[in-house]
């Protein structure tokens, strides 16, 4: 009774061959929505990929309860980052599983996606006792969130959610998330041949090279990090550069800590334009809210209660990243972000493990046939 493994690996290894990256997710999406209806669940496929530019919409899927428990959702994404066209996975004597090397495994987040469908078929093929299931496979996850954005959360029975989508130990969850928002900064100069009237120009990447020189960088306290990842600008070595563009983002725990730091980054960037006879045009995006999941919420005590039951250590963390939980908190909904057997992700190097797999879909059933 239960999981049954040899299903579960099947099931992994065969969605890990289906191209899924964000905005193509067309093909991982009919086989999901086929899956759920096999199962006899519920169906629906939203507008988002269209919104969006995708190929393919949020897959919804419900499952009536058979006990007096309220509804629970249940969350992973279907997309997947580069490289990801021609996955396969190579699973060793011990039970790890990599893919082949010159790709990413996709355990993040077809871990996830793995262990929620074996979970609905538990439950369905054995007719275990459960509560009202609403299960959602979004797309377009890894570009900010792109698709549950689109999502009408409004539409749901649930209060509560576990989003399946975190690295780390199966046990662990992530109960706060930070504030992303990512700036641009567009430094304006002017032109002129560097050779022979250098001064009658406007350097743009100087000023914005000053900008990001005055920036602190990195860790600017336990609760945020700042970044400037892309700078773009000039058009050849003999000429002034006239405009440069830069990247970046903001990451605090605390949204107001966040909306903070851009400000500070965009000033700086004002003066830095000012003081070197340029102009500049910030712009700036949050593409995702940060959340604190109380640790006395029942979602946590669910949580806690089936990994004891299964005898794994739980662990309560905070993250850095974003998942669709950003969106789902700050739709009202409470929810845990949980670990489900990915590692090393968006690298080439991604793993997964047969053990790993088992576990993370353990707690899965065990959250669907909670009582509490």
């Amino acid at each position: 009774m239960g999981i049954n493994e040899v299903r579960l690996v099947d099931t992994f290894t065969k969605l890990v061959t289906i191209d899924s990256p964000s905005y193509g997710e067309r093909k991982m999406g009919d086989v999901i929505k086929a899956y759920l209806r096999r199962l006899g669940m519920l169906v629906v496929e939203d507008g988002a990929g269209e919104a969006i530019g995708g190929d393919c919409g949020n897959i919804y899927g419900f499952l009536p309860g058979t006990n007096d428990a309220s509804p629970l959702l249940f969350c992973t994404h279907l997309d997947t980052v580069e490289p990801s066209c021609g996955k396969k996975a190579v699973i060793a004597d011990d039970g790890t599983i990599t893919s082949a090397g010159d790709t990413v495994l996709g355990a993040d987040d077809l871990s996830g996606v793995t262990a929620v469908l074996e979970a609905l078929t538990a439950i369905t093929e054995q007719k275990l006792p459960h509560r009202p299931v609403e299960v959602l496979f979004t797309v377009a996850e890894e570009v900010y969130c792109r698709g549950s954005a689109e999502f009408d959360f409004a539409k749901l029975l649930s209060a509560e959610a576990y989003v399946l989508d975190l690295a780390g130990p199966v046990g662990t969850a992530a109960y706060t998330a930070p504030s992303i928002i990512k700036f641009t900064a567009t430094m304006h100069g002017k032109a002129s041949h560097a050779g022979f009237a250098p001064e009658k120009g406007v350097h743009a990447i100087g000023a914005a090279a000053d900008a990001i020189n005055m920036l602190t960088m990195g860790r600017v306290d336990d609760e945020t990090t700042v970044n400037i990842g892309i700078i773009e600008g000039g058009k050849a070595t003999n000429v002034v550069p006239d405009a440069c563009v830069v990247k970046g983002e903001v990451r605090s725990l605390d949204h107001q800590k966040a909306v903070a730091q851009v400000e500070r980054v965009g000033r700086q960037f004002e003066r830095s334009a000012a003081a070197l006879g340029a102009t500049v045009a910030f712009e700036a995006e949050t593409v995702s809210k940060a959340y604190k999941t109380p640790l006395d919420h029942t979602v946590v005590g669910r949580f806690e209660r089936v990994c004891n039951k299964l005898g794994l250590t739980s662990s309560l963390v905070q993250t850095f990243g974003g998942s669709d939980n950003n969106i789902i908190a700050e739709k009202g909904i409470t929810g845990l972000v949980v670990a489900n057997a990915m590692n090393r992700c968006h690298a080439l190097d991604e793993f997964t493990t047969v053990d790993e797999l088992v576990k993370t879909a353990d707690i899965t059933l065990a959250l669907m046939t909670s009582a509490d």
